[in-house]
């Protein structure tokens, strides 16, 4: 039955290609008549890619995210559309989810639960969330593994890689070769729900000391490679909270906790929550958070993240060569003094609620397309100045930097982000950071085919 819902042989992927290829195809085709001066509907076009990008339920949805938050990779238009995808793709039916349950648990897999929902709760990109109650009262949320997924992972990707491939040969200003690979390995993780337990984990020792944050733990029993159960956290849709009205004790209260979430583990143990959308996280009643989907993580080398704390430095100091140290540290190669220059423009933007010892909004003037502009802006400097090749550590926090600011914006609350930064970095030490790191990725327990070593 397991091969009947999870074809990952070629099959799989031809089917998975005829759904995406005329979409991909046009895409291609469009940023090819972008780049020439052409116009062919982008904008009603980009509407139409975004409808069908969440009706495939698929890795595709995520590459178009990842690529909307990198300057110049897309056009304006798609850019717009891509960056809202949520993963709000209709569920799967009851029979579906038998057969996974029946699959991943066995025959009478029913007995494990006091009550298992027949409708989903959430539906996410790779699968979705059912609530149930354990036999010993226990409230969980399963998370079943949509079928063909590793079919459509491979197939998308092929299809990525062309529509990315067609973009170079027009635009070499910023090459994305090493983001692609990045992308592929953090998709075929996810696609091993037991490595995604074993992030949970993780994230629940490295948090271990953030009581304003909740992070659930998976009931080991019950998860296999398609199936996560974890255990079920209350919590209220952030989007919701902000449009019913918060307090601005509230607001401060959830930007601590996000801020918190996000950069605890990454100063202190050099690890990554690359999904950052309102999606993933859940608002408590006391105004803590819960943290959700582990899927997208990344454990780094200890001295990549000495880089990020570097070129901090070096922005505050105005100092071109620290910089350009610190972006060797990130992977970055082949830097001359004008690439160091226009790559601060970019730096400038994720780094500057930092540098003042102020309460200020996490952008000045709250305006959206600034960060848009700025990215436009580093993007034709790095044309001028022969284009760079991003390094594939760079992808997940630029994306994690620009998620967060964007939840920020929303929330538009004051807060004093230099003291919440050096809060957590005010004691870094590199070797400090690389014996945590080691102790708490042992503690996590991954399984042995998905054992990661910082990268």
């Amino acid at each position: 039955m397991a091969r009947d819902m999870d074809n990952t042989g070629v099959f799989g992927e031809l089917r998975r290609m005829v759904q995406t290829t005329g979409t991909v195809g046009g895409i291609a085709a469009r940023l090819a008549g972008n780049k020439i001066g052409l116009r062919s509907g982008g904008a009603s076009h980009a509407e139409d890619l975004k409808s069908m990008l969440g009706g495939l339920k698929g890795p595709l949805m995520k590459a178009a995210q990842l690529l909307a938050t990198i300057p110049g990779a897309l056009p304006d238009e798609y850019a717009d559309e891509l960056a809202q995808l949520q993963s709000n793709a209709p569920p799967m039916g009851w029979s579906f989810v038998r057969r996974r349950m029946t699959a991943e648990l066995g025959a009478g897999w029913e007995k494990n639960f006091r009550s298992f929902g027949r409708e989903a709760a959430a539906a996410a990109s790779l699968g979705q969330v059912h609530q149930a109650v354990l036999a010993d009262g226990r409230r969980v949320a399963c998370k079943l593994q949509y079928p063909d997924m590793k079919a459509a992972v491979e197939a998308d990707l092929r299809q990525f890689r062309m529509a990315i491939g067609v973009y170079h040969k027009l635009d070499n200003a910023i090459r994305q070769d090493d983001v692609v690979e990045e992308l592929s390995e953090r998709l075929r993780e996810e696609l091993d729900y037991r490595h995604e337990a074993a992030n949970m984990r993780l994230y629940h020792s490295v948090l271990a000391d953030c009581p304003e944050v909740t992070v659930p733990l998976p009931i080991d029993e019950l998860c296999t490679q398609r199936l996560l159960t974890m255990e079920w956290v209350q919590g209220q849709n952030l989007n919701a909270a902000i449009k019913a009205g918060l307090t601005e004790e509230q607001k401060k209260r959830i930007a601590r906790a996000l801020f918190r979430a996000w950069y605890v583990p990454l100063y202190q143990y050099g690890v990554v929550h690359g999904d950052p959308h309102m999606g993933n996280f859940t608002m408590r009643e006391d105004a803590g958070l819960n943290l959700l989907d582990f899927g997208a993580i990344r454990i780094f080398q200890p001295s990549f993240i000495k880089g990020n704390i570097d070129l901090y430095y070096a922005l505050r100091n105005k100092d071109m060569d620290m910089a350009a140290h610190a972006y060797e540290a990130w992977g970055f190669r082949d830097l001359t003094r004008e690439k160091v220059a226009v790559l601060n423009e970019w730096a400038g933007l994720l780094y500057a609620p930092l540098m003042v010892d102020e309460e200020r909004y996490i952008q000045d003037d709250n305006n959206p397309a600034l960060g848009r502009e700025i990215l436009s802006k580093v993007h034709e400097g790095l044309q001028k100045a022969g284009g760079v090749r991003l390094p594939r550590e760079f992808v997940l926090v630029d994306r994690s930097a620009l998620g967060l600011g964007s939840v920020f914006m929303r929330l538009k609350v004051k807060m004093n982000w230099y003291q919440l930064f050096h809060e957590i970095v005010q004691d870094f030490d590199e070797q400090a950071l690389a014996q945590r790191q080691q102790a708490a990725v042992k503690a996590a327990h991954f399984p042995p085919e998905t054992q990661p070593a910082s990268r």
